[in-house]
Order: C-alpha cells, then structure tokens, then sequence
C-alpha cells in the first residue's frame, strides 16, 4: 500500500483548503497508535485522524467513528493542555518525505500567545507524533517515547532538542529536470524501476514501475518524456485518487495507466483514503483486543479435535465387541476341555459354517470360569462405551462447531461485539465470570445487530454474534420475516423485515448471509432461507444454534462494495 511521498502531498494540499485556519475544538487518542483532532474551520467541523500504525500509518479527514477510552491516555492529556482552543495557521510537508508539520498558534493558562508544532512523521513501524515547541526547538511530548538506548542519532523524550530524521541522499522529483533524471539512470545496469526508487524521494516502487510502464522499455527519450508526465501531474496537483482492485488493493493519486483490472475513483483523496482503511485499520485493532479470545477458543477447538480423534479410536475399538463374545460364550461351552493354568484352547467354531477351529487366548492365572467371564466384562464394556462415546461424539461436534462459529465471528467483529462474545462466554462457563458485572446487571442493553437497507427499501438485519443472532432471530423477527444462514457453513443469522420480499432483496440478503461467514472470500456460497416460523432453537442447545426446514437455497459470491452500498443505503 503505498502511502508514498506523493500521496502525503495530495493530502497535504487537500488539507490546507479544509481545515486553514482551524481551531481545535477535541482531541482524543482512542488507542495507543491513532490520534482525532477535531478541528473547526469554514462553518465545518472536520475529523483529522494521525495515526502511527506500523501497518498502516497515515493521516486524513475521517468519517468513521471511533470508541474513546474512558481515562485519556498521557499523550493526549498533554496535547488537551496545550492545543485546546488551539488555531492550526499552517500543514507543510517537509519537501517529498512523509513528514508533515501542523504550525499551531495557542495560548497559555495566563493568556500569552505561544507558538506549537505537532510533527507526524510516517515512516512505517517507526512512525511517531511529536508535540515540538516552536520557540524553543524542544520537544513537549511524543506518541512514542525513544531513548538513546534505542537510537543513537535522536533521542525522543521530553525536553529534548527535535531532530529531524535521517534523510536518505535522493533527490527530489519535483527539483529536477528531464535531462538530469535520465542521467542518474544507468541503462546498462538493467532494473530501472528499482534505480528510480533509489534515486527519487517520495517515489514508491508503485509509481516507479507506472513509470517504466508508460515508457514501456523505451529509449532515454521516451524515459525523459514519461518522467516529465508524471512530474507536471505532482507539480500540478493533477490527482485521481484511485483504488485499484486485483488479487490485492491498491491505491494512489497518481492515474496507474497500466493496471487491468477493478478500479474505483474519489473525488478527494481524503475520501479515498479513510474508505481504504477504515475497515483494514478496525479489523487489525479488534484482532489485537480479540488476540487472547481468538487463542483460547482456538485452543478449546483444538482440544475438541484431539478428544474426537480419541473418540474415533474407541468407537473403533468399540465394534470389535461382538468378538469377546463369541469368545466367551465358545469358551463357556468347551468349559469341560479347558483346565485350570492353561494358556490358549483350540475349539470348534460353531459359529462357522465350515465347523473351523479356533484358538482362545487364555489367562493361565485365572480358572477356565474365569476367562470366560473376563470376556463376557470386555464385550458388555465395549458395548456399554460405544453407547457413552457415540453421545459423547454428538456433544464433542456440536462443541467444534460452535467454537468454529465464535472464530468466524471474531473475524467479522467489530469492537462492541468483541465484548459480547465475552460475557458470552462467562455466561456459557468457559471463562470466569467478573465480580463487577453484578452490578451492572441493571445497565445491561439489548443487543444492537447490524442494520443494512436492500435497494428496494427493505430492512436487513444481521446477528455478527451469538447474543444478536438469537435478539434478531427469536426476539426481533416476525413468524413470517424471511431468515437466512449460510448452508452448514458458519456464518450470522440475517433478517429480510418482510413476508414477500422482492428477488432483488433476496440476493441482496444472501450476499451480507455470505460476506458474514466463513465463506467471505469464497464464490458461489450456498445459502439456505426460509421464514421465520420454521426456524426453531432446540431446548439445550448452544447460543446461536437453531434447526430449520422448508427452505430453499441460493447461491451468491460475497462481494465487499455491494455489501457497503446495502450499509450507506
């Protein structure tokens, strides 16, 4: 995903028309690597979302809403005490880099106007956000805290001088011209593309390689030429923010003439980049919060996986029974030819047609009545486990199948329902329930499942969890609302608010039935639906688990931008 130097500028440009001048109005750090300035300016209040990510560290105007911890972290108390009230006067990027500077006019506790810069340097895994005070060059606070101990050239801490950076010998794209770029490269040497990358700040292999598509093995020349397109289109802020969709996505501001393949274009690359990663940036935050959930329940699955395993052997073991006994009752009837200390007897099988004969093994401790018995003991325990471990089977598949149920749901959870799958969990034993939670018994709200609108106005419902599968599905749902479940795949129980619903809404529905299972990155995904009346939940049965009869089955490919058209409806 390259979020490159040029992209920073576009959304630098972007930002100077939105929010200059701004006055920040909130500030709030809803987890320890992203950052929301809510800034006021033009009539407008604008979200401005920082964040250090190591995956997916960025900055942009965001629509999305984020949960804010109920105590605000260090960091972000500092940043309340001097930039509340604060007016942003400039955003410059420091020439092609990823380092961008908000010039902040503020005001102290006695009234005296003081000067700040906020510094977002985006630079993968050692991205920070740094509060740096104008007057004196030092630095207030940091997002991430650095010591000499970890880096030798600059040391980020309080009340240390700000120093920028290491830069890398490139040159700018923008600073030089034509006849010099084709210069530097060395067209004997081969790899071009990695020799601009080396050569150009800002430029990432992305847009290198657009570059040595568009010249497409050419002479210098045709180099020179290409170089100079793309270099009037940054000087000119000639931007298309682009997603480019393939066997991954993509994106840039930059038109890739090249790519064949799904391609959807935004009017701003704010807009572009906060669809880009919202989803991908919410996912990886619930995986951190659901780690140790989702390593657990993997466990208890795996545990039930070995149990049935040990199942199998003894049922196998189990059907060899009737062999004891026939044992026994052959032995029992050549009792007169067995004596005591003996250790087999050769008898006739009169169990065979053919009158063959057969040789008993024998316990030489044990009187002949005994050996018998001891093969009449091992037929009825064989017997009596094969019918304890065909219940136990039954029971060990239903438990795998609602641990796979509550990984799917993990997959597809967002931060709210992460805490449900966890009191549900408490509720079902298999975590310890918490002291507090009795006194927020009379907080306890209903569930809230997900709400999505088919193009035809009808309302879909959706149960990401086991506590809004059975809301939706037992409470919610009308005895003749349609009801859909991926066909023995895991997956959300889905709602249609109607008795007829057009086919339209049907497809729509088993689109969100299949993006909301385990099946999400499959194709033609089975889909069972039947109405509401012929669903039932067996009495015992684990949370989320229902049996259902007259339906009748679709088949859909889940596919991602539907299913947000159906959500922004």
């Amino acid at each position: 995903m390259p979020f490159d130097g040029i992209v920073t500028r576009a959304v630098t440009e972007e930002l100077k028309n939105v929010i200059l001048p701004g006055k920040i109005t909130k500030i709030y750090q809803p987890t320890l690597t992203e950052l929301v300035l809510t800034i006021r300016s033009q009539g407008k209040n604008h979200n401005l979302l920082l964040s250090i990510h190591p995956t997916y560290a960025r900055f942009h105007i965001t629509d999305d809403t984020y949960r804010n911890p109920k105590e605000a972290p260090m960091f972000c108390m500092v940043l309340r005490k001097h930039l509340s009230g604060a007016v942003i006067e400039k955003v410059e990027q420091y020439g092609m880099e990823r380092i961008i500077n908000f010039s902040i006019k503020s005001r102290n506790e006695v009234g005296d106007i003081g000067y700040k810069t906020l510094v977002v340097e985006l630079m993968g895994k050692h991205s920070n956000v740094m509060l740096i005070d104008q007057e004196k060059g030092h630095i207030i606070d940091s997002l991430k805290h650095i010591s000499m101990a970890q880096n030798r050239y600059r040391t980020i801490l309080p009340g240390h001088e700000y120093k920028l950076p290491p830069m890398q010998d490139k040159l700018s794209p923008l600073d030089i011209d034509g006849e010099y770029f084709i210069k530097k490269l060395d067209f004997n040497a081969g790899k071009l593309e990695v020799q601009m990358v080396g050569m150009l700040v800002g430029f990432s292999p992305f847009i290198a390689k657009e570059v040595a598509n568009r010249a497409k093995l050419g002479s210098a020349a045709v180099y020179k030429q290409k170089f100079v397109e793309v270099q009037q289109l940054i000087k000119n802020n000639e931007y298309i923010p682009t997603i480019y969709r393939n066997k991954k996505e993509d994106f840039h501001v930059l038109p890739i003439t090249s790519f064949q393949g799904e391609k959807e274009s935004f009017a701003t690359t704010n807009k572009m980049l906060d669809y880009f990663y919202t989803g991908k940036a919410e996912r990886d935050r619930v995986k951190q919060q659901a780690k140790d959930l989702y390593r657990f329940i993997k466990n208890e699955k795996d545990k039930n996986v070995r149990k049935m395993k040990k199942h199998q052997q003894t049922i196998k073991k189990a059907e060899g029974a009737e062999h004891y006994q026939k044992m026994g009752e052959l032995l029992t009837a050549h009792m007169h030819v067995v004596s005591h200390g003996d250790k087999s007897v050769t008898v006739v099988d009169y169990y065979d047609p053919e009158q063959s004969e057969l040789t008993i093994e024998l316990n030489p401790t044990k009187t002949p009545s005994e050996n018998a018995q001891s093969y009449y003991k091992t037929y009825q325990k064989l017997k009596t486990s094969k019918k304890i471990i065909e219940k136990e089977i039954i029971k060990t598949k239903e438990e795998i199948t609602y641990l796979e149920q509550l990984l799917q749901q993990i997959d597809v959870a967002s931060e709210e329902d992460i805490e449900e799958i966890r009191e549900e969990l408490r509720e079902e034993g298999y975590l310890k329930k918490q002291a507090k939670r009795k006194k927020q018994k009379n907080k306890q709200t209903k569930p809230v499942p997900e709400e999505y609108t088919s193009t035809d106005g009808t309302q879909i419902l959706v149960g990401k969890n086991n506590k809004q599968n059975e809301y939706v599905t037992t409470k919610v749902a009308h005895r003749d609302d349609i009801w859909l479940h991926t066909k023995d795949i895991p997956g959300s129980h889905v709602i249609i608010r109607s008795k007829e619903p057009s086919e339209g809404t049907l497809l729509e529905a088993a689109q969100i039935a299949a993006y909301f299972s385990k099946s999400q990155q499959s194709s033609s995904v089975p889909v069972d639906y039947t109405k509401i009346r012929h669903v039932k939940k067996p009495s015992g049965a684990k949370p989320g688990y229902v049996t259902y009869d007259n339906q009748k089955t679709l088949f859909v490919t889940p596919n991602k931008k539907i299913i947000d058209e159906l959500k922004g409806s």
